[in-house]
């Protein structure tokens, strides 16, 4: 059996080895390293996978949130509600400019923002909801779109876990996620289901104004060349990175594909099993499984993670600490926050291996894996 992976890249790689060495060698000879031709390419072609009217590529995930707070015009001290339950990145940015970290509980079935929980922490200080559409699967963004119109505040969507889903509204229309918000964000962080091989990320608008601003934050806030009109940052998508990008994107249904049938085959293998809750699918949202993530019901996590590491199979805890919880945020009021399912999501949850090359042996090998761990340790 081929050795498992939380995401094998090498073996995804060697499948568009041909296209991709080709690529790179082509930028290699023409040297034009940064806003080569593959940059712009790339942006038209995620325009139009997205249905979106702006992409502006920047460096990385981060850095989308980041520029997408600044072009917002947000002050030190307006409040921006968010998950704690996330990656770290979405509720440091908010720091990093001195706003307010509003952290808001989450939907204990879909782990992510619950509007409700949202809708109760809006005060005069609000400035904007950032939902993240954890491990894949969609916010509700709908009752999240009427929140933000009838309080005129502006959504920043953290797509950086679930690029190519998709959200279907309640008059049946669907969109793509990161289109939905004012403005959207992604990652092309490598392990990202479109990941590039390095770093990466993009920023989404159908506000032509916005997105002018944006592309200006972006590059040292010029609107020409050495005219510097806003404060900004150097935020850019090199050329290497794009040209794997452009090979990758035709590639992401396929790649989704794959996913959700590891995902399928999980499922199967799991049903039943009181101690495991499997992911939940909404029927409005189009999973895509950047991570499969279970809940665990009466037994111990951490010797889950344990007895499968002794197996080799690898398993993460995406996350065993909250973002209110962090040290980071105590001068920020975290451990103020009341958030009981994200506290009992971070004491369950746990991560097993999902990605493009899976094998149905290893698939086989994992199940029975975690199910002999539970009839030797349920308590």
């Amino acid at each position: 059996m081929v050795p498992i992976q939380m995401v094998d890249l090498k073996r995804q790689y060697l499948k568009i080895k041909p296209q991709v060495d080709a690529a790179m060698t082509e930028v290699l000879d023409n040297a034009a390293f940064i806003n080569g031709a593959p940059v712009q390419q790339f942006t038209n072609a995620l325009q139009t996978y997205l249905g979106v009217k702006h992409v502006i590529p920047c460096a990385n995930g981060t850095d989308a949130l980041q520029i997408a707070m600044m072009a917002l015009d947000l002050q030190p001290g307006d409040e921006v509600i968010t998950p704690s339950f996330t990656f770290i990145a979405t509720a440091e940015v908010i720091a990093l400019l001195q706003l307010k970290p509003v952290f808001v509980d989450v939907d204990p079935k879909t782990f992510c923002l619950d509007p409700v929980q949202v809708e109760k922490a809006i005060t005069p200080k609000t400035k904007a909801i950032v939902p993240v559409h954890l491990y894949g699967h969609s916010a509700e963004m709908e009752p999240i779109m009427e929140i933000s119109r009838k309080h005129n505040i502006p959504v920043i969507e953290d797509n950086a876990q679930a690029i190519g889903g998709h959200y279907t509204f309640s008059d049946g229309t669907t969109q793509k996620l990161g289109a939905i918000g004012q403005i959207g964000c992604t990652s092309f962080f490598p392990s990202k289901n479109l990941g590039c091989y390095g770093d990466g990320g993009a920023i989404f608008t159908n506000d032509d104004a916005l997105a002018a601003k944006i592309r200006m934050i972006a590059n040292h806030g010029q609107s020409a060349r050495y005219y510097h009109d806003v404060v900004g940052v150097n935020s850019r998508l090199d050329t290497l990175q794009a040209v794997v990008l452009n090979i990758k994107l035709p590639l992401l249904d396929e790649y989704i594909k794959a996913r959700r049938a590891v995902a399928d085959a999980y499922d199967a293998g799991f049903a039943g099993i009181p101690q495991i809750t499997t992911p939940y699918r909404a029927g409005n949202s189009y999973h895509v499984y950047h991570q499969y993530t279970l809940q665990l019901n009466g037994a111990d996590r951490n010797e889950l993670q344990q007895y499968l590491a002794e197996r080799k199979i690898p398993a993460m805890i995406y996350y065993p600490v909250p973002a209110h919880r962090q040290k980071m945020f105590e001068n920020f009021g975290g451990a103020e926050f009341n958030l009981p399912v994200t506290d009992n999501l971070t004491s369950k949850v746990i991560s097993l291996p999902i990605h493009t090359e899976m094998d149905a042996d290893q698939l086989q090998y994992i199940i029975d894996s975690v199910k002999s761990f539970l009839n030797q340790n349920s308590k």
